[in-house]
Formats: C-alpha cells, structure tokens, sequence
C-alpha cells in the first residue's frame, strides 16, 4: 500500500520547537559584538531637512554612531523590481537626500552598545525642518485620481453597455463604500541583524520573500547577489507586511558596515505603522441593474485606493466583478489616489477583500429590494464560465461551498425581515457572502538528498509565517517518496536555498509544495540511475524503463518481490548522499485554456446591542472550495485565521491620519483595535470535495486569502438583518449604530 500523508491531519512537525522557544525569529539571532540601531523617524509629513544636531547626541553614553543623509553612503539603488514590488515608480531611497515623504520616514538612525543607549540617544536627536501640510485623505479636493501605469489585469474592463442597461433595468441599486485603511500589526515585529565579513553580507531578517531580500539589498548596495545570504528559519505572522524589502533593513546594513560589527535593529510597533506598508484606503461604486426575477442585467463597479506619490501601488480592486456573476452588461473602472504617505502593500486577500466588500454589500441590498433570500439570488446568477475572460473555470464549487454552508448554519431557519430576530434585547442578523481569490502558481525549485539512512532533507527557499508550510511540504515528500514523516526533514528561509516565490498571494503548496514533488521525483530518477549503473547492484544491468518505484523500493516491472529500500541502494553505492533539484512552473498552454480561482461561501451571526449600538460576532461558518486539502487540521486553522481579519476589518480596525501632518494616531496596540480572544466566538471552516487537476501537479488552491475575502461584508450584511440599516462603511462603528 502506497505511503498516505497528503489529506492526513498531521500535527505541525515544528510545534515543539515553537512551544519550548527551540523556534528562533530574525531578532533571536544574536552576534558576538553586536550593536544596537534605533530608527530616528520624520516629525512632519512633507518637506526638507533644514538641520540635524548630532554633535551632542554622538557624545551620549554608548553612542558609536549617528548615520544620516549628511554621512550616510552614496548607495547605487540599482534597478530590481521583484515580484510584491510596485511595477511603476521608485523605491524609497533611505538617507540619501534631505526630502521627506510621509510622516515616520526615516531620516537617521542611531548605534549605540545597547539597546536603552540607542532608543535614549535617538530619542534625544534633534532635526529642525521646513515642514508642508501633507496630502493623506483621499476625499481631499486636492488629490487627483489616476490610471494605474502597470499591474494586475482586469482594472478597466467592460462588456456590453453597462450603464445603458441599469438606466433601463426594473430593479436598481447603486451604492458608494469606503473602507479603512488598515495595518498589518503581526506579533513578531520587523526586525533585521546585519553583520559584514568582508565584502560579504549575512541578514538575519523577517522576510516572506527571502530571494527578494536577497536581490534588493544586492542592487542598493551595487554588490553581486551572492554576496547577501539572508536567513530567516520562522515569521512570527506576516499578513504581507514582510513580502517587501523596507528601509529599516537596508538601514541595519547601512550601520553595520559603518561601524565594522554586527547590529540588530527591531522597529517598534508604532514605527511599523509608518515604513512597512498596510491595507490602502477604497473608496467604491456599485451599481447593480436587474429583472423583477432577480437576474442581473448591469453590474458597473468603480473603484479607488490610495498610494504613495513615489510609486504606484495596484491591488485587485476590481477583478472579481467580471466574473463572480452572470451578467451581460458589466464595467469596471479602477483609479490611483496619490498622497503624502508610505507606499501601501499588499494584506491578505488584498484588492478581493475590498472590493468583494462593496460588490458583495450591494448584492445583499438588491436581494431585499427584490423580496429574494440572499443565497438563491446568488443561485440564479451563478455563471457556467467566466464571462469576463471567456474560458470555462478549472473548477467552480461555489453553489456547493453555499449548499454546504446554509446547511452548516441552519440558514432555512431565518426570518428575512430586517429586526425580525431576537434574543431578549438583543438583535440577531444573519448575513452571507460569497469569497474568492485566484489560484497562483509561481516558478518554484527544491533539492532533495537520499541519505543512507533511508531519510530523506529536502530544501527550499520559502518561508513560513504560520500555516504550516514545515509540515505541510513535509507530507508533500513524504508521500511523494513513501516515506514515514519522521523520515523526511525540511528546511526553508535561506537565500541559498533553491529559489522560491513569496510567500503571499495564496501561492507557497501550490508552487513551492509542486517543486518539492518535482525535486523528489528527481532524486528517485536519478537513484534509479546509479543503481542500474553500478555493478553491486541487483538491478544492475535493467534499463531504467523496465524499473519502478514501489513503497520506497526500486523494483523491476512486474517482479512482486520487494526492491532494494533507499538506504540499500545509498549504502550500496558507498554511502555519500544522492540529490537531485528540481523546479515546476504552470503550463502557460493550460493557464491560457481555463479560469483558475478558488470560492467559498461565508455565513455569519450577529448581535446588536440597541441602545449601545455595540455588534458582536456570535458564531460564522466559512465553506471553501479550495482543490486538494494537504492538511485538514491546518486548513481548518488557516481559515479560522482568515475569518479573524475578516472579523477584525468589519468591526474594529481603522489606521486614522491626523489631517495636520499625516502621523497615524493610534499607532499603538492600544487604540488599533483587532480581535481578541473575547472577541472571537465559535467558527467553523468546512471543505467542498473538489478534484483540480488543471491548477498545478497537487491539485491545490490555497486558503490564505479566500478565508478572509467574505467576512466582512458577511458581518456588514447581518447587521443590515439584525438593525434594518444599511452601514457602507468598514469598520462599522458605534457611531454609525446609535440611531437604530
């Protein structure tokens, strides 16, 4: 019988390590010698650098040095552009010239022997500046929307006459939305060791996309690639904020090299506010036109994020709305906000998440006006292809995930009029919405060794922010070359690893976990080829189409009798590993024939308190159809992540700007509000069967970001049931509550 780990709830294979503190992060790895840096932040949102007092502050205890545009090194920045960086634009170029962008923009950093000198040093900094009142609310008459340059597919985009046919369609609604902005704010802060040796450079360093790092941190300081490892064994939570290399590790380096030994910097958590990116803020139109039967006829969504004025920042805004739903007569339209601010970056299910939102709020308006329950609407214009690319889907479960799901939920049970559900002073709204996000297959490698032993390393570059990527490619080899999983070890986070892609986008099982299968089969061909080849071997002589791979044996075709095991064959050939790498990639043939997403329906309860307007969360259950699931126990736990961001953008995360100079107010885990353990109440995650073989080798889809797309308009859609009153805004507030 044929070795089974994928579809197995294995427990995470680094659980103990992350239990015990065995499990070290980017500011565990401390150096002999080693300094400390502190990032010294812009006060104003927009100007120059007038003048910078280090004298006295250089004298301070423990100071080794104060590093600013003023003695800071001419570095090359030459070009890169990996794949989470914006395509149009220039990065941030840290302390090389006087201009200041965005409030907290770096513009010095100290060194000091410890960390208490450094933070008493940079605090003590003075920097006079000729400051300007910045630009930071997209509703300002002064920003002036634009086309995106380059990015993903799909902004601009019409079919029939959109706006022709909701000014003749029966039924209409049409709805503007705006939603937060929204930072990351993972446990693990952003952090970066940096030592030099020679002119060799070693990062330890929070990354989602080591190789990048590697290669971005090469072209600022104008050395070759291979003179940058950077490692990066565990991400204590990423949510994309570390998918790009910012200022603070370029910083780190900067400081290392000048004071000729190893420096760690960590930001603190208010200064992750300022220089690592977050969730822009959407401003959105729908516009939905349909017959009295509830079939859609118009559906126009608009659309605007914010970025930065120093790079284009383009998210899927709109990219869900050409083909989610049937309908003729479809436009969409998508719009750049350029401000006095960081450049933004992507956070799960970015651009689907917030577009999904307005389209799936407006869905549920017309629902009501129509007298039709939510999910039979959805039922009705459920697409057989995808209109917008004309291709039919590899897969599409979505009338499966709401069959599932409604009945999950006991959703037969709900009356449909708005306030008609209680629980003494309570009221109860049950809400649904759909989720979707696209299933990305990026070129990936991975090595494998044999070793005498009969185990079985294998490596590659990704990362590992919690999902379980440890465990879950270790099932991947294990099953792969039938072996026990306590026979197969993986390693990641290393830039000299086989090169993978980030590790975002939903992407890392379906390209990383397809290398990690390709490089096993690798190494069993290339076994199967010394052991034909050497003369001590019992299948010495077979040509290697008339040998196979049997339970972890190699066998002749058609001879019962069990093979030479990996260990005899190593062993029999002196006993030196055997390795063998290899890379996958998506057939371009096959993603040119088929629409390729994942979906899943989401269906939630409420409570809102009358008098206090306060919403809670009171149960959710999610159903995905995601191909192949690995692991059903990380999967569960994945999805249960997603619906906790969900949870945290409808109700309680909000990045608010103060209009003076743009500084982010509640830059403190004390006034961003994100979900708690007493906020979070019962959820369930369940999994359509679903067979993919067009997707890539697995058959997967990931669930990182499909699991966060449909919560928040499932929440907005339930208050709407439970209060009769339509909020179209995200995070729904007490405020927007106190009159219901």
């Amino acid at each position: 019988m044929t070795m089974q780990a994928i579809g197995k709830p294995h427990s995470r294979v680094d659980g103990r390590a992350k239990v015990t503190g065995g499990a070290r992060y980017a500011a565990e790895f401390n150096q002999p010698d080693q300094l400390y840096a502190v990032v010294v932040g812009s006060t104003v949102g927009l100007g120059r650098i007038l003048r910078i007092d280090a004298g006295a502050v250089a004298q301070m205890p423990g100071v080794r040095a104060v590093i600013s545009h003023l003695n800071a090194p001419r570095l090359a920045y030459q070009p890169h552009k990996g794949g989470t960086d914006p395509a149009n634009g220039e990065r941030l170029h840290v302390l090389q010239d006087d201009q200041v962008r965005f409030y907290g923009q770096p513009v010095a950093v100290i060194v000091a022997d410890s960390l208490d000198h450094a933070e008493r040093a940079a605090a003590a900094l003075a920097v006079s500046y000729a400051g300007e009142t910045p630009v930071v609310d997209p509703l300002d008459a002064k920003v002036q929307p634009v086309a995106p340059q380059a990015g993903r597919a799909g902004a601009d985009r019409s079919r029939g006459d959109a706006d022709a046919a909701f000014a003749a369609a029966p039924v209409t609604v049409e709805a503007s939305f705006d939603m937060a902005r929204e930072n990351h704010t993972p446990m693990e802060p952003h952090a970066t060791i940096a030592a030099w040796s020679g002119d060799r450079l070693t990062l330890w360093s929070k990354s989602q996309f080591v190789v990048n790092e590697q290669a971005e941190i090469a072209a600022i300081f104008g050395m070759p690639a291979a003179n940058v490892q950077v490692i990066c064994p565990f991400v204590g939570g990423g949510f994309g904020t570390s998918l790009r290399t910012w200022p603070h590790v370029t910083l780190a380096a900067i400081a290392a090299r000048q004071v000729g030994r190893p420096v760690k910097l960590v930001l603190t958590r208010r200064q992750m506010f300022h220089t690592t990116g977050h969730r822009p803020r959407t401003l959105q139109r729908v516009a939905l036109g349909a017959t009295t039967d509830g079939r859609l006829t118009s559906l126009i969504h608009e659309g605007s994020g914010e970025t930065s004025r120093y790079e284009q920042f383009v998210e899927a805004l709109t990219s869900t709305s050409g083909f989610m739903y049937s309908c003729p007569n479809v436009r969409t339209r998508y719009r750049l906000l350029p401000m006095d601010t960081g450049t933004p970056t992507f956070m799960r299910g970015p651009g689907e998440a917030s577009g999904m939102y307005a389209v799936e709020s407006a869905i549920d308006e017309l629902s009501y006006k129509l007298g039709i329950d939510p999910v039979e609407l959805r039922r009705r214009n459920e697409p057989a292809i995808d209109e917008a690319e004309k291709l039919p889907f590899s897969s599409r479960s979505l009338m499966q995930c709401y069959a599932l799901g409604a009945e999950r939920f006991g959703w037969a049970s709900r009356d449909p009029r708005p306030r008609a559900m209680r629980d003494g002073r309570l009221l109860i709204g049950w809400g649904v919405a759909s989720a979707s996000y696209p299933c990305f297959f990026s070129p990936a490698s991975a090595r494998v060794r044999l070793l005498a032993d009969g185990s079985a390393e294998v490596e590659a570059a990704s990362s590992d922010m919690g999902p379980g990527t440890y465990t879950s490619m270790t099932q991947v080899a294990a099953e792969t070359l039938s072996l026990p999983l306590d026979k197969v070890r993986f390693s990641l986070g290393r830039s000299d690893f086989p090169a993978t892609p980030s590790h975002g986008g939903s992407q890392t099982m379906s390209s990383v976990g397809s290398a990690v299968r390709a490089a096993c089969l690798a190494v069993q061909a290339e076994l199967a080829k010394r052991a034909v080849a050497d003369r001590r071997s019992q299948l010495f002589g077979a040509s290697i189409d008339s040998v196979e791979w049997r339970e972890g044996r190699l066998s002749r075709k058609g001879d019962a009798a069990a093979g030479p095991s990996y260990s005899e064959l190593v062993t029999g050939a002196g006993g030196s590993p055997v390795e063998a790498g290899a890379s996958a990639a998506r057939d371009a043939a096959i993603a040119k024939q088929y629409s390729m997403h994942a979906f899943g329906a989401v269906f939630v309860e409420v409570s809102v308190d009358p008098d206090l307007g306060l919403v809670r969360l009171r149960r959710a259950v999610g159903a995905y159809g995601a191909g192949r699931i690995v692991n059903p126990k990380l999967a569960t736990s994945q999805c249960i992540g997603g619906m906790v961001g969900g949870l945290g953008m409808a109700l309680m995360e909000r990045t608010a700007l103060d209009p003076r100079d743009g500084r982010p107010v509640n830059a403190h885990m004390g006034d961003y509000l994100v979900p708690v353990n007493l906020d979070v109440p019962h959820l369930e995650a369940h999994f359509v069967e679903e067979q993919d073989p067009h997707v890539n080798p697995l058959g997967v889809k990931g669930l990182g970001e499909v699991a966060l797309v449909g919560m928040a308009p499932a929440i907005a859609n339930a208050v709407f049931h439970a209060t009769g009153k339509r909020v179209r805004e995200l995070p729904i507030r007490i405020e927007n509550l106190l009159d219901v």
